[in-house]
C-alpha cells in the first residue's frame, strides 16, 4: 500500500511533505492552503514554510497543517530555517521561483525530492532579468519534477532544462462560491450604485496595478469609446506601484475608468459586471478569467501565455498592446446582447472542465507516490 494512505499500514509513517511559499501571488498562496487542506485530509503530514503574514491571511494551520516562519529571503538565516524545517521531509515542494531557489539552497547535500510548481513567470529587466534567468537555470535541473500551471510554462521548463516537466492540475481555490442568493438584484443594483454605474454598462478589471497588467493600454481603449451613449465606466480593483500614474491619466483625460483600489468583493462586482476585462502582457492560470467563467461574466482578454487554453472560444482574445483591437472588441460585444448569451454559455461548459480541488490533489499525490516509493533492486 502507498505510504500516501490515509490509512497506512501498522507501523509505517505518514507521508512527510513541506510546502515552501514566498510569500508571493495571491493565486499561488490560496493554492498552498488548498492542497495542504487536501493533502492533511488524505492522512499527509504537511508544514508550509512561509512569511507569518501569509499564514495570517490564508490560515494554513486551519487546515491541520503546521507553519514555520520562513521570511521571503535567500539571506543564510531563512535558508537556515528553512533547512531545519526540511530535515525530517519525505519531500519538499515549493511554489514559485524564488521560493524554490530557497529550497534548493536548504536541500543542498540532501537527497530529499524536490518538486517545483511555477504559478507565474518572473518578470524582470537588464541585468536582474539575467540573473532569474540563472536562477530559474538551477531551480529546474535539481527539481525531480517541474509543474507548470500553463503550457508556455512547461515548455519553459523543459528548454531551461528540466528533467521532469508536466501541466499541473491547478483548480480555482473558492471556486464556487457565490454572491449571497437572497437577491442578487438587489445586491447587483446596490454593487452599481456604489461604483457610479447605474444606467450604464459596466466593465470590471481586477489585479495589481503593476506594468505587465497592460492598464495604460485599458486607458487608451477607454479614450476610445468616450462617446458611446450610454458611457461604459471601467472599474478596476487593485493596488499597486501605477496608480498615480493612472489616477493622473484618468483625471487628466476625463476617462470613464475608477481605481477602487482592493476589493474583498470581487465575486460581487464581477456578479454586477456586464464585462470583465483582462488586459495583461502575460498571465498564466489568470484568477480573474477563471472567476469571470464562473459567474457567467463575457470575458475580453489578451491572447497571451496560458489564457487561450484556459479560455478556450469562451473569451473574445485581442493582441497585447492594441487598444483599438480592445476598445473594438468591447463596443461590439456591448452591442450585441446575443454574442454575449453565447460566451456565458460557452463559459459555462468550459469551466466544467477545469480541475478541481480534488484533482489537483491526486496528480500532486501522484508525483509524490512516484518519488517515494522505494525503487526494485535490479
Amino acid at each position: 500500500m502507498s505510504p500516501l494512505s490515509s490509512n497506512a499500514p501498522h507501523g509505517q509513517s505518514p507521508l512527510r511533505t513541506v510546502q515552501v511559499l514566498g510569500g508571493g501571488n495571491a493565486g499561488s498562496s490560496a493554492h498552498v492552503r488548498s492542497l495542504a487542506e487536501g493533502l492533511v485530509a488524505r492522512g499527509v503530514r504537511v508544514t508550509v514554510c512561509a512569511p507569518v503574514e501569509a499564514d495570517r491571511a490564508y490560515d494554513f494551520t486551519g487546515t491541520g497543517a503546521a507553519h514555520v516562519h520562513v521570511p521571503r529571503s535567500s539571506d543564510p538565516a531563512s535558508v537556515a530555517a528553512l533547512r531545519a524545517a526540511c530535515a525530517d521531509a519525505d519531500l519538499v515542494h515549493a511554489h514559485g521561483l524564488h521560493a524554490s531557489f530557497r529550497a534548493v539552497l536548504a536541500l543542498g547535500g540532501r537527497h530529499t525530492p524536490l518538486v517545483v510548481t511555477w504559478h507565474n513567470r518572473a518578470r524582470a529587466e537588464g541585468a536582474r532579468a539575467h540573473l532569474l534567468r540563472l536562477l530559474e537555470r538551477r531551480v529546474v535541473r535539481t527539481a525531480a519534477v517541474v509543474l507548470g500551471t500553463s503550457p508556455d510554462l512547461v515548455e519553459r521548463a523543459r528548454r531551461t532544462g528540466a528533467r521532469d516537466a508536466r501541466l499541473a492540475a491547478v483548480g480555482l481555490p473558492g471556486q464556487r462560491r457565490t454572491p449571497d442568493p437572497e437577491d442578487p438584484d438587489r445586491l447587483r443594483s446596490k454593487i452599481r450604485a456604489e461604483v457610479g454605474a447605474t444606467g450604464r454598462p459596466l466593465l470590471i478589471a481586477v489585479g495589481s496595478l503593476d506594468r505587465h497588467r497592460g492598464y495604460e493600454v485599458l486607458l487608451d481603449a477607454a479614450r476610445a469609446w468616450r462617446d458611446l451613449d450610454p458611457l461604459p465606466l471601467v472599474v478596476v480593483a487593485g493596488e499597486g506601484p501605477l496608480r498615480p500614474v493612472l489616477q493622473r491619466r484618468i483625471e487628466d483625460e476625463a476617462l470613464p475608468v475608477r481605481l477602487v483600489g482592493h476589493r474583498d468583493d470581487v465575486p460581487e462586482l464581477l456578479a454586477a459586471a456586464d464585462l470583465a476585462l483582462l488586459t495583461s502582457s502575460w498571465e498564466s492560470r489568470s484568477v480573474l478569467a477563471q472567476e469571470a467563467l464562473y459567474a457567467r461574466v463575457p470575458l475580453v482578454a489578451t491572447r497571451v501565455g496560458g489564457i487561450p487554453d484556459l479560455v478556450g472560444d469562451a473569451a473574445e482574445l485581442v493582441p497585447y498592446g492594441d487598444p483599438q483591437a480592445l476598445a473594438d472588441t468591447v463596443v461590439a460585444l456591448l452591442a450585441d446582447p446575443g454574442r454575449r448569451e453565447l460566451l456565458r454559455e460557452r463559459g459555462v461548459r468550459q469551466a466544467a472542465g477545469w480541475p478541481t480541488d480534488d484533482e489537483t490533489v491526486a496528480q500532486v499525490l501522484s508525483v509524490y507516490d512516484e518519488l517515494t516509493q522505494p525503487r526494485p533492486l535490479a
